[in-house]
């Protein structure tokens, strides 16, 4: 089994929510590591990689059976008088999160350094006449566009370069992905 590693080089500010809010500072907080850095979950790269990889089946550059292999599948499953059943099963491929390349996250750390990762965007609604609407300001905390590493393992030779090829398809991740956040790009090692 081959493993697969990347660098995700983001070339924007961007956000993986935590889902917590700081009370004062702000509405929305990044999902961060014991020691203050950022991080993109395993699970989120296996979604945006399985959304690349689907894309490719629809122009006929994968296979449906390679995305099973891959990813796993749920299968329902529904017997004459029986509630309906989901069977899963799991695919070849373990996904790591993608975390600050060590020798950076060193530096970080004993230079006390993870206040300088992040900065607040604030944003409110206007109004048709102009002004901003009541109780509407939202403020977002993001990370500086930096460099993060990961790996893919548990893949066959097909699968290996099937990824290398699917990853170089994610071009944004995240929180407002679609509003000038998340910009970035996947490079296969």
């Amino acid at each position: 089994m081959k493993e697969l590693k990347y660098q995700i080089k983001m070339l924007s500010d961007w956000h993986i929510g935590s889902g917590l809010d700081s009370a004062t500072d702000a509405d929305a907080l990044v999902l961060k590591n014991n020691v203050d850095q950022p991080y993109i979950p395993g699970k989120t790269i296996k979604g945006l990689i399985k959304d690349a990889l689907e894309d490719m089946i629809e122009v006929n550059r994968a296979s449906e059976k390679a995305l099973i292999r891959i990813f796993g599948k749920i299968k329902k499953e529904v017997n004459p008088g029986e509630k309906e059943q989901q069977i899963s099963f799991s695919g070849n491929a373990f996904f790591s999160n993608a975390e600050l390349p060590t020798e950076d996250s060193t530096e970080i750390t004993d230079n006390n350094l993870s206040d300088y990762l992040y900065r607040n965007l604030a944003s409110t609604a206007i109004g048709k006449n102009g002004v901003a609407q009541n109780k509407s300001l939202r403020v977002i905390q993001v990370t500086n566009p930096l460099t993060l590493e990961g790996y893919i393992s548990g893949l066959n030779d097909e699968d290996h370069e099937l990824l290398k090829k699917a990853i170089k398809l994610v071009r944004r991740l995240g929180v407002n992905r679609n509003r000038g956040l998340g910009r970035c790009k996947f490079i296969s090692l």
